[in-house]
C-alpha cells in the first residue's frame, strides 16, 4: 500500500524492481522522481539497499523490456533546490563558520538547519549576495565516483554512509567552493540555479536556526504570484502598491471602531429586550429569543437583567439555518436538567454551572423542538 503525499486514502499497488533506472528513490533530504514505466505511472521510488522500488498501480510481466520517461519539470526543480542548498550550505560555514545539521526540500520552499542559535539580516543579506555572485561566475558542478576505502573521502564534507550502503561513494563538487559526499541530483553549473533568494530565518529546534530559502524557477514562480496578488489589492484597496499597507492599517483601525461601536449597541439592545419583558404586567415563566446578531456577552447581560430565579430563558445567536450560539438559563435544578438535552437537540456542546447552560450549536433549525421541549417542562412544574 501507498499512502500519497497529498494525503488521501491508501492506493494498493506493486513495488517493481529494474536492470537500471533513470529514476531517483528519494534520500539525502530530496524526494522522489517521478515518471512512467511504458504508459504506466510511477506514484513513488524507494530505496533497498542497492535496489530503486518503483510503485506502480498496474502489474507489470517480470523480464520485460520497457521504456522509462522522466517528469523532467520535477526532476530539474529539485537538481535546482539541491544545488542551491549545496551552494548555501558551503558559503554560510566560509563567511560565518554555521554548519548544516540538516535540510528539507519542501514543496514550495525549502529549510536549512544551521547550527546557530541566530542570524541577523544583515548576515543574511550578505550571504544571499554572496551565493548569487557565485551563480553568476558560472562555477561548474562536477559528480565523482570514489571506492568506499579511498582516503580521500575523509576530506570531504559528509553527514556519513546509509548502514545499507554499497558500491561506489559519490561526491558532488562545485569547483573552488565545496565538495560533498551526495547521492542526489544536481545542475552541472551553478548558472543553471539562475537566482537565490534567502526569505528569512525562523527558530530552529535545539538552539538552531532554520533558513529558507528559494532557487531557481521556484524564485520566478513566487516573485508571478507576489504580482497577483499586488495586482488584487490595488483593484480591491484602489490605490497603489507602496501604499497599500497604509491602507490596510486604516481598514483595521476602521474596523476595530465599528466593532466597538456594533458591541456597545447590542449591549443597549440586550437592556432594552430585558426592560421591555420585565415592564409587562404578567411576566411569562419562559423567555424565548433569537437574535442573527450577537454573542455571548449579548445573551448574558439580558439573563443578568431579567433575573433567572423564577423565569426559564432560552437565547440563541447566529444564523438560523447554519451554526451558532445557545443559553439555556434560569433555576439550577431545571438548567441542569434540560441544558444537556437541549444541547443534543441543537447538535451542540456545552457546559453549565450556576444556572446557567451555554455552548455551541450545528443545528440551530430545531430551535422549535428545543422551545417545545421548554413548554412541555414549565407545563409540568406549573400548579
Amino acid at each position: 500500500e501507498l499512502r500519497p503525499e497529498g494525503g488521501g486514502e491508501p492506493v494498493r499497488g506493486f513495488q517493481v524492481v529494474l536492470e537500471d533506472t533513470i529514476l531517483f528513490p528519494e534520500g539525502g533530504g530530496q524526494p522522489d522522481d517521478r515518471g512512467l514505466i511504458g504508459d504506466v505511472p510511477v506514484l513513488r521510488v524507494t530505496r533497498r539497499g542497492p535496489e530503486a522500488l518503483h510503485f506502480v498501480e498496474t502489474a507489470l510481466e517480470p523480464g520485460t523490456e520497457v521504456l522509462l520517461s522522466l517528469d523532467w519539470d520535477r526532476r530539474f526543480d529539485h537538481m535546482q533546490q539541491h544545488s542551491g542548498q549545496h551552494l548555501i550550505t558551503a558559503i554560510a560555514e566560509q563567511m560565518f563558520g554555521f554548519k548544516t545539521t540538516s535540510w528539507e526540500l519542501g514543496r514550495q520552499q525549502s529549510v536549512i538547519e544551521l547550527d546557530t542559535p541566530s542570524m541577523t539580516a544583515e548576515q543574511v543579506e550578505a550571504l544571499e549576495r554572496s551565493v548569487n555572485e557565485k551563480i553568476r561566475e558560472r562555477v561548474p558542478v562536477v559528480v565523482r565516483e570514489l571506492a568506499a576505502d579511498d582516503p580521500e573521502i575523509e576530506t570531504v564534507r559528509s553527514r556519513g554512509l546509509p548502514d545499507d550502503h554499497v558500491g561506489p561513494v559519490r561526491v558532488v563538487d562545485i569547483k573552488g567552493v565545496d565538495s560533498n559526499l551526495c547521492c542526489g541530483t544536481h545542475v552541472s553549473n551553478l548558472s543553471d540555479l539562475q537566482v537565490i533568494k534567502l526569505l528569512g530565518t525562523e527558530k530552529g529546534k535545539k538552539n538552531k536556526t532554520n533558513l529558507v530559502f528559494l532557487a531557481g524557477n521556484r524564485v520566478l514562480k513566487s516573485i508571478q504570484q507576489s504580482h497577483s496578488t499586488e495586482k488584487a489589492l490595488t483593484s480591491l484597496l484602489k490605490n497603489r502598491p507602496a501604499e497599500h499597507v497604509e491602507a490596510v492599517k486604516r481598514l483595521q483601525s476602521s474596523v476595530k471602531l465599528l466593532q466597538k461601536n456594533n458591541l456597545n449597541l447590542l449591549r443597549d439592545i440586550a437592556v432594552l429586550i430585558a426592560r421591555d419583558f420585565k415592564s409587562k404586567p404578567v411576566q411569562s415563566q419562559l423567555f424565548v429569543l433569537h437574535r442573527k446578531e450577537g454573542d455571548s456577552e449579548f445573551m448574558n447581560i439580558i439573563a443578568n437583567e431579567i433575573g433567572t430565579e423564577e423565569t426559564l430563558l432560552f437565547l440563541t445567536v447566529g444564523d438560523e439555518k447554519e451554526a451558532g450560539l445557545f443559553l439555556l438559563a434560569g433555576p439550577v435544578e431545571a438548567v441542569e436538567n434540560l441544558g444537556p438535552r437541549v444541547a443534543e437537540l441543537l447538535g451542540g456542546k456545552g457546559a453549565g454551572k450556576r444556572g446557567r447552560f451555554q455552548g455551541k450549536a450545528t443545528q440551530m433549525s430545531r430551535r422549535g423542538e428545543v422551545q417545545a421541549l421548554l413548554q412541555e417542562f414549565i407545563s409540568h412544574r406549573s400548579p
